[in-house]
């Protein structure tokens, strides 16, 4: 066993299976003290089964490690502030929060409920501040901790039938900018994951959705492809959990495979000026040939039929 996170409590939610377990099981195996966090949930948020995070613990105490389940949802404040206590009830503090928690509800921003975007928010975007906000108190106490969000391509990028997820993720990626702002004078730091793996919330989608997309044009432009598997992303996230790190914060990492990316911030990418107001009639002459020039469609309209 590895030693990078000795001493060190870490709360994992969404870690009774995929990404978020493989995460929890590596950092205790590198001598963190683990709450174990699953209601154990269908990936449509449906369901609970105790018996997922249970499991999850029994493995790493198994494997020498130290860990205790907790099934709190993250989708209630209540919820966020019981998760945080029971890391510190059980293991007497708390240094690092992951927040791998999350399900899907896919449809066509056309066909979607307002319960389908409900119980997406809730749980990924809620859920990440319920989680954060309390942990936050007990860090700015302490003077230290270390947060770590997972954002997603489907927000950064934009993927077709994932107006609520993508939304959700877009949206934990500029909390994560705003907490590292917020929290830095602190020593605490916060840092987002965008990962990409085999798991069994990506195996939701129906080959032939995929297929529709493709056919129809929708794609996710420069988006980095889907490799590896959900263990994959564990080694970035637990480094970036250690003291090792700590000169990083604010930061977007994509993780996938073998392949970890820093992600640019957002940046004009082009500029046109003037010294006073711009007419319409000018924006019209002038944008084609400066900003508007080979923009990127990732949807363009069917060519009409000769």
């Amino acid at each position: 066993m590895n030693d990078s996170l000795k001493d060190k409590v870490a709360i994992v939610t969404g870690s009774g299976r995929g990404v978020g377990k493989g995460v929890a099981q590596l950092m205790a195996e590198e001598g963190a003290k683990v709450v174990v966090v699953d209601p154990g949930v269908n990936v449509d948020g449906s369901g609970e089964d105790q018996s997922i995070a249970e499991t999850v613990v029994a493995e790493i105490k198994a494997a020498g490690g130290t860990a205790v389940a907790c099934t709190e949802s993250v989708a209630t404040m209540e919820g966020g502030e019981k998760i945080v206590q029971t890391a510190i009830d059980e293991f007497g503090k708390l240094d690092i929060v992951v927040t791998c928690a999350g399900i899907l509800r896919d449809r066509m921003i056309f066909n979607m409920s307002e319960q389908e975007w409900d119980d997406v928010i809730s749980v990924h975007l809620k859920g990440t501040f319920t989680i954060v906000k309390h942990a936050c108190i007990l860090f700015r106490q302490q003077r230290s901790g270390n947060i770590i969000t997972f954002s997603s391509t489907s927000g950064l990028y934009g993927n077709s039938g994932q107006a609520n997820y993508g939304a959700a993720k877009d949206g934990i990626a500029g909390l994560t900018r705003v907490v590292a702002r917020d929290m830095g004078r602190y020593g605490v730091r916060a840092n987002a994951i965008s990962p990409s793996a085999n798991t069994r919330m990506s195996g939701t989608v129906p080959d032939q959705a995929r297929e529709l997309r493709a056919a129809s044009g929708i794609i996710m432009g420069s988006a980095p492809a889907l490799r590896g598997e959900a263990e994959d992303v564990a080694p970035f996230v637990t480094w970036l959990a250690s003291d090792q790190s700590e000169h990083v914060n604010g930061r977007v990492f994509h993780v996938t495979g073998g392949l970890v990316s820093l992600l640019n911030e957002p940046e004009p990418v082009k500029t046109i000026s003037t010294e006073d107001r711009w007419t319409v009639e000018e924006i019209a002459r002038v944008f084609p040939s400066t900003i508007g020039m080979e923009l990127y469609n990732p949807a363009p309209p069917p060519t009409p039929s000769a």
